[in-house]
């Protein structure tokens, strides 16, 4: 988590967005359903988010939100 922040302290131009995703995402989905997207993204259940996937994730969901 803390390598994480770090990375998304580099990027002022997500931080908007970081903070709308984490409001989102603050009742935590189902614990399958993130070992569900675990597997799907590095092929284990048990992986953590590497910080530049958060980031590439964060200029998406901004993106997509420009874009409605």
């Amino acid at each position: 988590m803390g390598r994480s922040v770090a990375k998304l302290l580099v990027h002022p131009g997500i931080w908007l967005t970081a903070l709308r995703v984490g409001w989102r995402l603050r009742a935590f989905p189902d614990p399958a359903y993130l070992k569900f997207r675990m597997v799907t993204m590095y092929g284990d259940a048990h992986a953590q988010p590497r910080p530049d996937d958060l980031v590439t994730y964060l200029r998406w969901c901004k993106e997509w939100e420009r874009s409605r």
